[in-house]
């Protein structure tokens, strides 16, 4: 019976894809839409992501542009962006919603790396979990199968957390420069 890798591969792929989300939404001092995607707005009695309810432009490298669909949501709009501490300066008016991405101190950097850091951490955990699983469906193979599984394995998870690295350095340039 051969070991079939591709369950393995699909997992540890999807550590990756949340990695890249993850970082997507750490502001790096220039305005980018994807760092509203987390946010949640009140609208008509229910909470809808802030995309349902407008439409986000880049307006210069340092602010987005909100324009809802319907003018009553500006209040909400700006509550909900400001509620969700990401640290950005909203200003609103008759058209929409400003959010204005602050420059980033030196300090600030340094928590943001310190973050990237950590959410590396969390999906190099992930890898560890998920290797454990697969090593786990080992057991039944003889030992020459389970010992070339076992190579297969590791070969997948380092090339995984090198992706992983490699996303990590990635955010951290954009960050620190």
């Amino acid at each position: 019976m051969a070991y079939n890798t591709q369950n393995f591969k699909g997992e540890l792929k999807k550590v990756e894809d949340w990695l890249s989300k993850e970082y997507s939404q750490v502001h790096t001092g220039r305005a980018t839409p994807i760092v509203l995607d987390s946010i949640m707005v009140e609208s008509y009695g229910s909470h809808m992501p802030l995309k349902n309810v407008a439409g986000v432009t880049i307006e210069d490298p340092k602010t987005l542009r909100i324009a809802p669909w319907d003018k009553s949501q500006i209040k909400a709009i700006e509550g909900a962006i400001m509620a969700s501490n990401l640290g950005l300066s909203v200003v609103s008016d008759s058209e929409g919603v400003r959010v204005i991405f602050p420059m980033l101190t030196t300090e600030n950097r340094a928590k943001l790396a310190k973050v990237l850091k950590e959410k590396l951490e969390d999906a190099r955990i992930s890898v560890r979990k998920e290797r454990q699983n697969e090593m786990d469906k080992l057991d039944d193979l003889s030992e020459d199968e389970k010992k070339r599984g076992k190579d297969e394995i590791q070969k997948i998870v380092d090339e995984s957390n090198k992706n992983l690295e490699a996303i990590f350095t990635k955010k951290e340039n954009e960050v620190m420069n």
